[in-house]
């Protein structure tokens, strides 16, 4: 969904975080007073927090920076352009992932595209939960790209593109940032974001990988308030003193992504491996391992040379999983 070229036009000018006369507004979009107040109202229903002063005007509480596809391309290196088929943002969507599975289902040679969203509205995580999704201030990007093997040649590929977010986040000044497996980002064992690939193809190959990741650039509390786990935002990591380009740090995401998937094969787990281990944050720490019905209790001993979970159990076996949900356990 696209919004209006009016709407999108009076978000780009509030976006700044200024007051703005609604004489001003009206000039500039070419409408009358009443038109802008009835887009103020739509915006509001929208989940936008607008403040509206006697003789100053209209302000969005937080100032956003909206996606921009120039801006986005002119951060790309030459080579990752040219491995980009298409670079498709959308003001509002169900879900980036669920987009480009569709899309790849209906045509089987879909490589190379991503697909960026101001919000979703379905947004998707691990076991069927749902991806906070406020308009504009957080990253939901996806990139679907196609591979000549089957699906059991991507063992591994979800912690590899977790290290990829670790170089990119590094990149522009955070750090400490760790990785919780299989697939969460976290900070001081609060959760930054999270890492959903979803495969689909033959067993012999060729097969499609739908790579989606949900990153909290800035949560206000009433939009954290429905996650059911602690969370933690970049704004927060930096505080005041630094403030991360959104479209520059999808970039620099969009140029580590490629960087794994245009290469990625049976065997290049290998080279992320050990990177993997560097930064995970739950090896040591005593958790409960959800699958399906059954849960298994025990202390994190890191993964295995596949990329699979090693778990001591109370029994003081070490078992692999495959698959799973780990839950810290608080001590």
């Amino acid at each position: 969904m696209q919004f209006s070229a009016k709407k999108k036009l009076l978000l780009q000018i509030l976006a700044d975080g200024k007051f703005h006369s609604g004489t001003d507004l009206a000039e500039q979009l070419e409408v009358s007073r009443s038109a802008i107040w009835k887009q103020i109202n739509g915006l509001e229903e929208q989940g936008h927090e607008i403040t509206a002063v006697n003789g100053k005007g209209y302000r969005l509480h937080c100032s956003l920076e909206l996606l921009n596809k120039t801006l986005i391309y002119s951060f790309l290196s030459t080579t990752t352009q040219n491995c980009l088929a298409e670079l498709d943002i959308h003001d509002q969507i169900d879900s980036t992932n669920s987009h480009l599975v569709a899309l790849s289902n209906c045509h089987p040679d879909t490589s190379g595209i991503v697909c960026l969203a101001e919000q979703q509205t379905a947004g998707k995580g691990r076991r069927g939960r749902q991806w906070i999704s406020p308009f504009g201030s957080n990253i939901y990007a996806s990139i679907v790209w196609q591979f000549e093997q089957g699906p059991s040649s991507l063992a591994g590929l979800s912690l590899a593109i977790g290290v990829a977010v670790i170089k990119a986040l590094k990149l522009h000044g955070i750090h400490d940032v760790g990785l919780k497996w299989p697939n969460d980002i976290y900070w001081q064992h609060r959760k930054l974001g999270g890492i959903l690939v979803e495969v689909s193809g033959e067993s012999d190959g060729p097969c499609h990988a739908v790579i989606g990741l949900g990153l909290n650039l800035f949560l206000t509390d009433q939009d954290g308030s429905q996650i059911e786990q602690d969370w933690v935002d970049i704004n927060e990591i930096l505080g005041n003193s630094h403030r991360v380009s959104r479209n520059q740090l999808i970039a620099t995401l969009i140029e580590e992504f490629i960087a794994v998937t245009s290469q990625y094969t049976k065997e290049s787990f290998a080279l992320y491996r050990d990177q993997w281990r560097d930064f995970d944050c739950m090896r040591g720490q005593q958790v409960t391992l959800f699958m399906g019905n059954s849960t298994h209790n025990g202390t994190i001993m890191g993964i295995d040379d596949e990329g699979l979970l090693l778990l001591q159990t109370e029994t003081g076996s070490i078992q692999s999983f495959a698959s799973g949900e780990v839950s810290f356990r608080r001590l």
